[in-house]
């Protein structure tokens, strides 16, 4: 499927995948210190809460589990299909993440846990609309399968078999872009505290706002010209359909 993505696709995974980046730091770096971006750490915390009988834990990590899914519902709701199409509704999405970002500040400065329940579905939102454009070959808000896909590749190598340089390049990419991120919003965090969130959250709303914009600019420019070949003359009609030869 990574062979078939268009270069859009691409730098829109690896930027989103800094965003995630930024996203996941403030929430680890913050009161709570969990991660939102997400949910096999926070699925075993549960687990070990669940053993020790600490219920507050039990019921902020079942909340974070909670609010990523229903981020990710979201997105299935303004999407609803997994074909790849430059129009579908991806900058209605970005602009509720971004919308999502920017509430959960004042939260996170109120040290409320909602700053992270709204964090976390907006990484849930992401991931799904992620998935839904690349066929579940792309995830920008874990790494977990990027990692997976160089070890198998480093494994191809060794083997001598024929590498899939694409695949491991956009891995590669998102990494980086991750990391990034993550480097940034531990930088952003100690100079803005939580309202470093606000930057993820402006560069997905322009994202989403320009998509938009873009999607609305190309659908009258087909239009237009739609309307001028259907306005064209059709030369050689009536030679054809009088038979005269």
């Amino acid at each position: 499927m990574t062979e078939r993505l268009p270069r859009w696709v691409w730098v829109g995974a690896v930027t989103l995948a800094c965003i995630a980046g930024m996203v996941n730091v403030v929430g680890y770096l913050g009161f709570e210190h969990l991660a939102v971006s997400h949910l096999t750490g926070t699925t075993s915390l549960l687990g070990a809460a669940l053993v020790e009988g600490d219920w507050r834990s039990v019921r902020h990590l079942w909340a974070i589990l909670i609010a990523f899914s229903l981020g990710a519902m979201l997105s299935g709701l303004i999407i609803q299909d997994s074909t790849l199409r430059l129009g579908r509704r991806y900058g209605v999405a970005l602009a509720l993440e971004a919308a999502l970002l920017a509430a959960s500040v004042p939260m996170f400065v109120h040290q409320q846990l909602n700053g992270a329940l709204l964090a976390a579905m907006a990484c849930g939102l992401q991931n799904a609309m992620v998935t839904t454009y690349s066929g579940a070959a792309v995830r920008t808000t874990h790494l977990s399968g990027m990692f997976t896909d160089l070890g198998i590749g480093l494994g191809h190598l060794i083997r001598g078999m024929p590498l899939p340089m694409r695949r491991l390049t956009l891995s590669g990419l998102i990494i980086s872009g991750f990391l990034g991120g993550g480097i940034l919003g531990a930088w952003l965090f100690r100079a803005m505290h939580y309202y470093a969130l606000l930057i993820p959250a402006a560069l997905t709303g322009m994202t989403g706002i320009g998509y938009v914009a873009y999607r609305h600019w190309a659908l009258r420019r087909q239009r237009r010209w739609l309307g001028r070949a259907a306005g064209a003359p059709r030369t050689g009609v009536g030679r054809d359909e009088s038979g005269a030869g």
